[in-house]
């Protein structure tokens, strides 16, 4: 036995999780074969808003197959409230009841034997309806005399937040005022797996449900209160999950029905979400108007600044009405302002709801700050770099607290930037953009920057559940309370334990996703695993190590300190032979005669380990586009972003992550967007209508990374789960108005399609 050197930590090591991904052995929960299983399709309202006068389910109940067909008169369930600091009023009915508020409301339900049976069953179903008055823009919901989709709330505000708005005029006494509006378009979140679940009823009137989500345990909770059940009696657990980004970490009112049905019928219940249900049910993100006005000095310093913005919560409002308050929170972004005042107004809508979206409310503050230093720039003659480094927060200013309430624990954001700069070969872009405008190219270039702070383990996410449990083989059990549904949890976790202890992966199994397994933990959301989970999982490890040694110096007559790991168990230093493995450690922990006196069996630890207050990790990002001015489309040609995520665990999850932020980003900037008309249709219900970029429109990106540590967890970590996407969006968006700033155009709302694009050209060209 030999002395272990080194660390594992902060190299590139392949994912523990991909070889089953890749040749099919993991399942995923529409894969679950389960005897006796009945289908659930759901009949959808085909309106926006209207009263509900009947519901015909006479003719689907006599098909074939068909178990039984339900409505809100013949299955009695509580409201789901989407969020609970909303009023109860705003709860939405798992099954339509007197009233529907956007398509795709639920109007019935029907079991059946087979899912084509169900299907056909469900078209059959007919609602007699009077028609409502449709709101789909939230600045509109908030009018005076709009439908009002909850009589009771007397107005569609659902929820309002702010600061600084006794204070008066922030920018007071500016040489020079820049104003925007911004539209952050709604967004679906379109996982590669839908949304669904697999309800199997016990006999001890147990229930276990398999559902796709990003926090089964917190599922867990919500669903057994929906029931009425003990949540003891309740287990669910996550199998293989094709994708989150958000709207998985909820529960919906499907889920709910199922579940019901599952106990009434005592019969295994399954329902998967079709695309195009996915569309009208899985919930959204995005969807503000944010309108900004910001005061410099004539020599480009940051006065004050004024913003303002309108969210749209959709018909049943659950934490996307909410997420404003993280707009809020992250609104200074990496900037010096003096002053601030904001005011948010969440509406709701007759359209789908939404919720947290990679970033949840924290990238829409970056995309106004950044247009705003974008047209501030162009309006003062300054350079985009130049009026951004004339105005950061310093480095020696951490930590600071924000005139949002964010405590930044560290940062060095001109660094960030110089070095994406110096990457992007800045000067040299420069030169060829005035190139192509002095010999007036039909191709012209834009540069775009993006500078950005954002939030991870925000307020009430900041602790997690971790425990780690040597076996009487060596092996090692870990359990926490994320729940992984791409990110290489398992892979992460098993370096910091491997670390410690000096136990090679293969040997070590991480438990997630069960709460037959996990007595507790809040999920996966806010790009919080790491410096929680990770850190409970590091803790937990350093305690079995700790106690490890002091078991093994009792039993080879050492000093604790003179007690190293080595390759399979503890050794005396200097004396590799004088050793144990791990197994007879173990052993010895549960033998009463060999533990020192006060020491509990074992080798486990479990803790819930609290950071005490969020980490903000920070980047800079620059886009350069090729935009053709005869025809407006838009082509991503470079993208290189440098993203700073405190100390990295594991570069090759790190690059993988801000791969895949800096493709939504994009995606949001060039293609993506949820529409309705104005009788509240969607006209982005499917694919084949709603644009998302394969690779063959991205470009390769060049992604690079700086180490600031945070103070607030032992492995100085920070997210980077959602920084890709928080940089990049800004960026491109400044990029393709700076490839057309020269032909007059000042502003381009997101998506950047072709259309949009030449739109604005046109009407630069008419003004």
């Amino acid at each position: 036995m030999t002395d272990v050197k080194g660390s594992i930590l902060g190299n590139a090591v392949l994912r523990r999780e991909d070889p089953t991904l890749l040749t099919g052995e993991d399942k995923y929960f529409d894969d679950m074969e389960i005897d006796g299983l009945g289908y659930v399709y759901f009949a959808r309202s085909p309106v926006a808003h209207a009263n509900i006068i009947s519901i015909d389910t006479s003719d689907a109940k006599e098909v074939q197959g068909v178990v039984g067909v339900w409505t809100a008169e013949e299955l009695e369930l509580e409201p789901h409230l989407g969020f609970l600091m909303f009023p109860p009023h705003f709860a939405r009915p798992p099954l339509a009841k007197e009233k529907v508020r956007l398509v795709g409301d639920i109007i019935a339900v029907v079991v059946a034997d087979s899912f084509s049976v169900a299907a056909d069953a469900a078209s059959m179903i007919w609602m007699d309806y009077d028609p409502l008055p449709v709101v789909t823009d939230p600045e509109k919901a908030l009018q005076d005399g709009a439908p009002i989709l909850f009589d009771e709330n007397g107005s569609n505000l659902c929820f309002e937040t702010g600061i600084g708005l006794e204070d008066g005029d922030p920018n007071e006494g500016a040489d020079h005022i820049t104003k925007v509006r911004i539209v952050s378009q709604r967004l679906a979140g379109v996982p590669l797996e839908s949304n669904g679940i697999i309800v199997i009823p016990e006999q001890d009137g147990a229930l276990t449900a398999w559902i796709p989500s990003q926090n089964p345990i917190s599922v867990r909770d919500t669903l057994a209160s929906q029931l009425g059940m003990d949540p003891a009696d309740l287990r669910v657990a996550a199998p293989t999950v094709g994708g989150g980004f958000g709207p998985k970490q909820n529960v919906y009112v499907e889920h709910i029905i199922t579940a019901e049905l599952s106990r009434q019928l005592q019969r295994p219940l399954k329902w998967t979400e079709l695309r195009s249900e996915n569309m009208l049910s899985l919930a959204q993100g995005r969807g503000m108007t944010m309108y900004g006005e910001m005061g410099f000095t004539k020599e480009g310093k940051i006065v004050g600044l004024d913003a303002k913005v309108i969210a749209d919560a959709g018909a049943y409002p659950a934490i996307g009405g909410f997420l404003t308050f993280f707009t809020q929170t992250m609104i200074q972004g990496v900037y010096d302002i003096p002053k601030v005042r904001f005011h948010a107004q969440s509406a709701t809508t007759n359209t789908t709801q939404t919720a947290a979206y990679r970033g949840a409310g924290r990238p829409e503050a970056t995309q106004l700050l950044e247009r705003l230093m974008d047209v501030a720039a162009d309006e003062l003659d300054l350079d985009p770099a130049e009026i951004r480094f004339k105005n950061f927060i310093p480095e020696e200013a951490f930590p600071i607290t924000t005139l949002g309430g964010a405590n930044y624990d560290s940062g060095d954001y001109s660094l960030v930037l110089n070095k994406a700069l110096d990457e992007a070969n800045y000067q040299s872009l420069l030169a060829e953009q005035q190139m192509r405008r002095e010999q007036n190219s039909v191709v012209q270039l834009g540069i775009g920057i993006a500078a950005y702070v954002e939030i991870t383990a925000p307020t009430g996410l900041q602790s997690e559940y971790g425990a780690v449990e040597v076996n009487e083989d060596g092996t090692v059990t870990a359990r926490v309370g994320t729940s992984a549904h791409g990110q290489g949890h398992v892979t992460a976790f098993s370096m910091l334990i491997s670390d410690l202890l000096g136990i090679e992966m293969e040997k070590i199994t991480i438990l997630q996703s069960d709460t037959d397994e996990i007595s507790r933990g809040i999920g996966t959301m806010g790009s919080r695993s790491l410096q929680t989970a990770g850190s409970a999982v590091h803790v937990a490890s350093e305690t079995v190590l700790d106690k490890a040694k002091k078991l093994a110096s009792h039993l080879l007559e050492a000093n604790p300190e003179d007690i190293v790991k080595g390759e399979g168990g503890l050794h005396v230093a200097g004396v590799p032979t004088n050793s144990l493995s791990w197994s007879e450690l173990v052993e010895a922990s549960n033998d009463d005669g060999k533990r020192p006196p006060g020491m509990e069996p074992g080798l486990s630890h479990e803790l819930d380990f609290d950071g005490g207050d969020s980490t903000f990790p920070f980047g800079a990002h620059v886009a350069v586009v090729e935009v053709d001015t005869e025809t407006g489309a838009v082509e991503l040609i470079r993208h290189v972003g440098v993203d700073d995520c405190g100390r990295i665990l594991n570069p090759l999850l790190v690059t993988g992550q801000q791969h895949g932020g800096i493709a939504q980003g994009a995606a949001q900037a060039l293609f993506e967007g949820v529409f309705y008309d104005e009788e509240g249709n969607p006209i982005t219900g499917n694919l084949m209508d709603y644009a998302i970029p394969s690779a063959a429109e991205l470009p390769s990106f060049e992604t690079y990374n700086t180490e600031t540590a945070s103070p607030r967890n032992p492995l100085g970590a920070k997210g980077i789960g959602e920084s890709g996407t928080v940089g990049s969006t800004p960026a491109i968006q400044n990029a393709v108005v700076d490839a057309v700033a020269h032909m007059g155009v000042k502003h381009i709302d997101m998506p950047l399609t072709s259309v949009n694009v030449w739109n604005a050209i046109c009407e630069s060209q008419v003004n």
